[in-house]
């Protein structure tokens, strides 16, 4: 890594370290007898973890006809569905797994999570 990468994040840390509020949560023994996992299914546990996924923050939607879409040009606006400062939905191949907020670190955007939505109700949207 070059001094600017490491300088940029140095930057992001401290910028999500100042942000954080940090809550604990018990979380399962992963490492009891009946959770270990084999060498086979490692591997195969290693191939999922290394496929790509297209990640997206959405901001708001909005209907419009053809006929306005045609019209728009720079300086138009469009209005969207949500309020100012509601938060935005993180879509992971467009499946809604959280909502964040906006932050802003030497001039680049990012997004801290506020709500991941739970592992069964993603489920759940998927039937």
């Amino acid at each position: 890594m070059s001094s600017e990468q490491d300088q940029m994040a140095d930057d992001w840390a401290a910028a999500m370290a100042e942000q954080q509020t940090v809550e604990t949560a018990e979380l399962e023994d992963f490492a009891s007898e009946e959770n270990i996992i084999s060498g086979e299914q490692q591997q195969k546990l290693d191939g999922i973890l290394d496929i790509p996924v297209v990640i997206s923050m959405e901001v708001g939607r909005s209907k419009i006809s053809i006929r306005n879409l045609l019209q728009l040009n720079q300086g138009s606006v469009v209005e969207l569905d949500r309020i100012a400062g509601e938060p935005l939905d993180v879509m992971v191949n467009g499946t809604l797994i959280a909502h964040g907020e906006v932050v802003v670190v030497n001039d680049k955007f990012g997004i801290r999570l506020t709500d991941v939505i739970s592992q069964t109700e993603r489920i759940k949207k998927l039937k």
